[in-house]
């Protein structure tokens, strides 16, 4: 951490956040907070946040130059394009641009400015009722989210179930959206987010059973 605008900003590190232990931060928009787990830049940054919606709040339409993608955690959001409710996974490309609002209120994992040439189209998925397929070991399902280029993975652990060591070539992040994730270094209960750098290795299980949105690959530069 180094200023107000560069938070979390060397990928080069690990970083173990809960966010539930973060004080909202009001943004510009009433009605409308943050919780700033990385940031690099000023109101215009590329970062990761949990964003909360007040019931009746709105931004106004705005183009998103690198990308945006949402997971909606709690509540109902909403554009121009439709309402999303908790469960809703999305993936606004580069040029892309919206009106959100939430007339219930609503939280969300959201990423922005990360995004490049291979994402063009819009994707949504309601994760609710998408379908699992085996993973690697028994016990763990998966969900493909994006599925252009580099995608992002929801992850469904059953209880009690061990993954092998691996290493994270461009590194992986991970969002714990529900139960409790652990590996060798700790123990990460919902609200969890976790980056990891690029080459890092670790050796994940879930003793409890858990759900995690998983990013890897993406933090070999800023």
């Amino acid at each position: 951490m180094t200023n107000s605008m560069n938070l979390n900003a060397d990928y080069t590190q690990r970083v173990v956040i809960n966010h539930n232990d973060l004080d909202w931060v009001a943004s510009p928009q009433a009605g409308i907070e943050r919780r700033m787990l990385d940031r690099i830049g000023d109101e215009v940054a590329k970062a990761t946040t949990i964003v909360r919606y007040r019931p009746g709040s709105s931004f106004e339409s705005h183009k998103h130059e690198f990308g945006e993608e949402i997971l909606v955690l709690e509540g109902v959001f909403s554009d121009e394009n439709g309402d999303y409710p908790a469960g809703t996974y999305m993936m606004n490309p580069p040029g892309s641009s919206h009106a959100p609002r939430s007339e219930s209120g609503c939280v969300l994992f959201v990423k922005l400015r990360h995004l490049g040439a291979e994402q063009q189209h819009r994707e949504v998925i309601d994760t609710r009722t998408a379908d699992w397929f085996q993973g690697m070991v028994p016990g763990l399902t998966v969900m493909p989210l994006m599925r252009q280029g580099a995608g992002s993975t929801l992850v469904r652990w059953a209880p009690k179930t061990y993954f092998n060591p691996h290493r994270h070539f461009g590194g992986e992040e991970i969002f714990v959206v529900d139960g409790v994730f652990e590996d060798e270094h700790g123990r990460y209960p919902t609200g969890s987010w976790i980056r990891s750098p690029h080459m890092s290795m670790h050796q994940p299980f879930s003793k409890e059973g858990c759900t995690i949105f998983v990013k890897t690959g993406h933090l070999l530069d800023h």
